[in-house]
């Protein structure tokens, strides 16, 4: 079963995107279900007015996911009034959807460690030059290491390494977890309003039929062959 995950967002763009972002998960949403995709919302930011939304981000789960997601990556685009600006002329509102790359959880498994003796250094004593009581502990599916040299004993030194290479594990974590929503931040500031994936109309938020670009696209190869024609 294939997995994709996508953000909505209305970017930078005031309420009206907002209204246009929540519109947007709707239709999201409802498609899933009718092509028996599982969707879960897995972060979900409110917009300024009731109902809006400014930002998405979905889980989509089945054996179709990618074709899907194909088909709603880009601008998105609304034509309508302003449901928040009466007397505002602006007719054209857009947001984006984009793809965000699943981060690898790290699982912590005391199976995945290998730990290596070795000699402390610095000062000790000859204790310190004869015994092998340091350890290294590597977490060999990251590569990620820390060494333990605190005590005497080996075994107290096996298990600070290991508590500090579990903190270690974490702080990664941590650091995905900014970069993904780093990612994210970097989406709302790329939405482009040239060439929109979808475009949608109206208060009731239909679709625009494919057949109407088509024609129009029929119309103006039409024109351009007449006036080559003409020349």
């Amino acid at each position: 079963m294939m997995e994709k995950i996508i953000q909505i967002t209305s970017g930078r763009g005031p309420a009206e995107c907002t209204w246009v972002a929540a519109q947007v998960l709707k239709k999201v949403l409802q498609e899933a279900v009718a092509l028996n995709l599982k969707a879960t919302v897995l972060q979900h930011e409110a917009g300024s007015e009731n109902g809006t939304v400014e930002s998405a981000i979905i889980l989509l789960e089945g054996n179709t996911a990618v074709d899907f997601v194909t088909s709603w990556i880009g601008t998105i685009q609304w034509i309508g009034k302003s449901a928040f600006r009466k007397f505002h002329k602006r007719k054209n509102w857009f947001i984006g959807i984009f793809e965000i790359e699943k981060t690898k959880e790290i699982v912590f498994s005391e199976k995945d460690i290998q730990y290596q003796a070795m000699r402390s250094s610095g000062a000790g004593g000859q204790h310190v030059n004869k015994v092998s009581s340091a350890i290294r502990a590597t977490h060999l599916p990251t590569g990620l290491s820390v060494v333990s040299m605190d005590s005497r004993s080996q075994h107290q030194n096996k298990k600070l390494a290991t508590e500090r290479l579990l903190q270690k594990l974490k702080e990664e974590s941590v650091l995905q977890i900014k970069n993904q929503f780093q990612a994210q931040w970097t989406n709302q500031l790329q939405i482009e309003r040239g060439n929109p994936i979808r475009t949608f109309e109206g208060s009731d938020f239909k679709k625009q039929k494919e057949e109407k670009k088509i024609k129009a696209e029929r119309q103006r190869l039409k024109k351009e062959l007449y006036n080559e024609i003409n020349r």
